[in-house]
């Protein structure tokens, strides 16, 4: 149960991204506010409202930082206004974004067709589960008959204002963090905030998961969980270990990136960072975001960009087209858990119920392949005699597919990887550098969202930052050329007459 602290907490951090907005540049403050409440708030603690979305530690920062944003915008442009009505405007001069007629300011923001049909599909799909779920789930065994009932039109706009929350961070990292500059504030961001994390995640490893305990007064997880090969992985106020010793690993690759990219004399400190965060991602004891940094670290340190945006946008498809692959049998799960089972027994043991489950939800997501089964745990499987729930869902990926179906599913993983993929395909030898790291991480995190549930608002504000920034470099690409000045070099000489 969380104490009063917890509670307090969730109120108190509307005023600490007003504070952040106040004192930082409005996209660095809007990575502080999303990546800040990700980390110290507390995980399972919400306000529960009649008709609105839980209040927890996602919506509270996004719409807290929906808010400041607009705020700070709408300043800021009054500001302009301001200066322009003060003094006549200089021939030359350049303007701000701000100072842009609005027309061509709504042309420049204006996201492609792929985008408004992938976020329109986000939008509407619980209207489409809600209403080809209206009877109820049943379940019998013999006279005695079980059901979750159907779905109301209720359900449908309070999944439609969540699904807008979750996707606040997207929009707003597309309009302000997709220049070179706000992208290297995110790399640099993530490293600082994996140095911070590592101190209480070596006090958890040393003393056992209790932060979330002594600070907020409750445990929440399984605490068995949390054991692993003789001592503990820290979990801090996170949701779960796999969670943090994900972050963990992609603190690691921002600081390489930015050891890649930084000055001789300061090279030496981000190398030290990068170092002491994987000994410490090490110790966490959780193989899977271990994996993954041996694989992608060579990339973020020795790759061209060309190369680091391609390998993105295969991780990428790879995670998009898993469930045709697991429906087709073409992913061999058999020898991936014997593989595994020759080093680590205890993991192979538990990728092998993950399967197994996901076989069972598969074969229930089958019954309603387009709008899946809705919300209430309509998408398991149930003892009929008890009622006793008989799956277990931890990928992301079997979830969207058995609440929402393939509309959902394609909505939802699309939006993450339109970005790479389009960088990958087109745009990747001219993105700036920072894109090429954060576009591997989240192709890592479209990877972990197949084994776990590992969807934060950092992957929507790491999203929504490539998609902007590839829209520019698109745009760039169409805009047409200056006319060389007579006489320049390369410029055609003017007929005389």
């Amino acid at each position: 149960m969380p104490n009063a602290l917890a509670y307090l907490a969730l109120m108190a951090w509307p005023l600490v991204v007003a504070g952040l907005f106040l004192r930082l540049p409005v996209p660095r403050a809007l990575v502080w506010s999303i990546l800040g409440g990700y980390l110290l708030l507390p995980p399972v603690a919400a306000f529960n409202l009649p008709g609105v979305p839980a209040l927890d530690k996602v919506s509270i920062p996004n719409l807290a930082a929906l808010v400041a944003t607009v705020v700070a915008l709408r300043a800021g442009r009054l500001a302009a206004a301001a200066r322009r009505h003060a003094r006549p405007p200089v021939m030359g001069a350049v303007r701000t974004p701000a100072e842009e007629p609005a027309a061509a300011l709504a042309e420049a923001l204006r996201p492609p067709p792929a985008i408004w049909l992938l976020l329109a599909l986000f939008l509407a799909s619980p209207l489409a589960t809600v209403l080809t779920n209206t009877d109820p789930a049943l379940y019998a065994d013999g006279p005695a008959v079980h059901a979750i009932p159907g779905l109301r039109l209720y359900d449908s706009v309070s999944v439609i204002v969540q699904q807008g929350i979750l996707l606040v961070p997207f929009f707003l990292a597309r309009r302000l963090l997709a220049s070179a500059a706000a992208l290297g504030d995110l790399v640099r961001a993530l490293a600082l905030a994996g140095l911070a994390l590592s101190l209480p995640m070596l006090l958890e490893i040393r003393l056992s998961p209790q932060l979330n305990v002594w600070v907020y007064g409750f445990f929440q997880h399984d605490f068995l969980q949390m054991m692993r090969g003789g001592g503990f992985r820290p979990i801090v106020f996170l949701e779960h270990a796999l969670w943090v010793a994900f972050f963990a690993m992609t603190a690691v690759l921002a600081a390489l990136a930015l050891a890649r990219e930084a000055a001789a004399e300061a090279r030496p400190a981000w190398i030290a960072a990068a170092l002491w965060l994987a000994a410490v991602l090490v110790l966490s004891r959780t193989l899977g975001p271990l994996v993954l940094l041996v694989a992608l670290a060579p990339a973020v340190v020795l790759a061209p960009r060309r190369w680091q945006h391609r390998l993105a946008a295969a991780m990428a498809a790879v995670a998009v087209l898993y469930p045709l692959l697991r429906g087709a049998g073409l992913i061999p799960t058999e020898a991936i858990v014997a593989r595994i089972a020759e080093f680590a027994p205890d993991r192979a043991h538990s990728l092998a119920f993950r399967f197994e489950n996901e076989d069972l939800l598969l074969d229930r997501a089958a019954l309603r392949p387009w709008f899946g089964w809705g919300s209430w745990g309509r998408n398991h499987l149930y003892d009929p005699a008890t009622g006793r729930m008989l799956t277990v869902s931890d990928g992301r990926w079997i979830i969207v597919m058995g609440v929402f179906g393939w509309l959902g599913y394609l909505a939802e993983f699309g939006l993450l990887a339109l970005p790479l993929v389009w960088l990958g395909l087109r745009h990747g030898a001219a993105a700036a550098a920072p894109a090429g790291v954060l576009a591997l991480i989240l192709g890592a995190n479209m990877i972990d969202l197949l084994p776990n549930a590992s969807l934060i608002p950092f992957t929507w504000l790491v999203a929504g930052a490539l998609t902007g920034h590839a829209e520019a470099l698109a745009r760039g690409r169409r805009a047409p050329r200056p006319a060389p000045l007579p006489g320049a070099a390369g410029a055609r000489p003017r007929t005389q007459l």
